[in-house]
C-alpha cells in the first residue's frame, strides 16, 4: 500500500503519559491508517472509512478500556 501523503496525527483518546497512543492518516482517498506512535516502523492498520468509523462510534458509546 502506497503510505506516501499521509499526514498523520495523535488520536485525541491517546494517553499524554507515553503509554497508549496512536497516530490516524485519515487524508488519502478510500483508506484510514492507524499505527502505534512508539514503534512508527512496526506496521501499519488499514481499515475502509465505513469500518473505521463504526469503530469510533462504538469506542464513542463504550467508553474507554482498562
Amino acid at each position: 500500500m502506497d503510505m506516501t501523503g499521509a499526514q498523520w496525527r495523535k488520536s485525541a483518546r491517546s494517553s499524554t503519559n507515553g503509554g497508549a497512543c496512536v497516530e490516524v492518516a485519515d487524508n488519502l482517498a478510500g483508506v484510514v491508517l492507524v499505527r502505534d506512535t512508539k514503534d512508527r516502523d512496526g506496521g501499519t492498520l488499514a481499515f475502509g472509512p465505513a469500518g473505521w468509523q463504526a469503530f469510533v462510534d462504538l469506542a464513542k458509546r463504550t467508553g474507554p478500556v482498562g
